[in-house]
């Protein structure tokens, strides 16, 4: 790797953290430590929002950026796109990074998933809006019939808000993929789409809040603090940030908004 030039590979980009964080200065060191441990961010976030996070003006993450190599963010951020592109790591690649971290005792694992659960829902209140959550109430109070779709890592928080909204007596219908069968035409004026996805954001998910929102249906959306399609659809957005740990995502916070959401809108329809 040259020193005076870019990283070429994550890897690369990791050695040299390691080299600089030692030596900068206050502000310039919270961004290291935050990026040490968010690279995954990276790839999906603007630099307000890690700044934001990192608890430093925009500036100094860009200075942070340069120091490490980079004309700017963008030619940062284009790096860990690019090792992304074929999305997140399967779960056989997971497994060996936690092994390579010496993480394979069950207590051990829990340990660490439940302080990962624990800085997750720290951070909740400071995640969500409070008034797009109150939107979001008002929506799918309003609903003839609630369509919810969440898929692969989403699918349990799905699950759980059809199976509340039901027991709620509130009419809703779980969405799935199931042998390609679809149901977006079950979905007509007068209803609400609830949806559930986090990056790399599900296709299928995307797909139907296209449809539905060119035909005038509301959509709800759980996702995460990364800039993406959901929030420039015209949905009403509740964004997440969950905490991970060895690639694996906790579902901590997620489900303690679906459980506030989906109270919330029962207590709502009962008013």
């Amino acid at each position: 790797m040259n020193q005076a030039g870019a990283p070429a590979s994550v890897t690369e980009f990791e050695e040299r953290l390691l080299d600089v964080s030692r030596s900068l200065p206050k502000r310039l060191k919270q961004c290291a430590d935050y990026v040490a441990t968010n690279t995954d961010r990276i790839a999906v976030s603007t630099v307000a929002e890690l700044a934001e996070a990192a608890g430093v003006q925009p500036s100094a993450f860009m200075r942070f950026c340069q120091i490490m190599g980079f004309s700017g963010y963008s030619e940062m951020q284009r790096l860990f796109r690019d090792s992304y592109v074929g999305g997140w790591p399967d779960y056989a690649t997971r497994l060996d990074h936690l092994r390579g971290m010496g993480e394979q005792s069950g207590p051990r694992l829990l340990a660490e998933f439940v302080e990962a659960g624990r800085a997750s829902l720290e951070s909740l209140l400071k995640s969500v809006d409070p008034q797009a959550l109150e939107q979001a109430v008002e929506v799918l109070a309003a609903a003839d019939l609630v369509h919810i779709i969440g898929l692969r890592r989403s699918f349990p928080v799905a699950s759980y808000l059809a199976y509340a909204l039901e027991k709620m007596q509130v009419p809703a219908m779980l969405h799935g993929a199931a042998g390609r069968l679809e149901n977006a035409s079950a979905i007509r004026p007068g209803d609400a789409l609830l949806a559930i996805t986090f990056s790399p954001y599900s296709a299928e998910t995307l797909d139907l809040v296209e449809a539905v929102r060119a035909n005038g249906v509301p959509v709800v959306a759980l996702t995460d603090m990364a800039v993406n399609p959901l929030k420039k659809s015209g949905a009403t957005v509740l964004s997440i940030s969950e905490v991970d740990f060895g690639a694996f995502r906790s579902l901590s916070a997620t489900l303690c908004v679906a459980i506030a959401l989906s109270t919330a809108v029962g207590a709502r329809r009962r008013a």
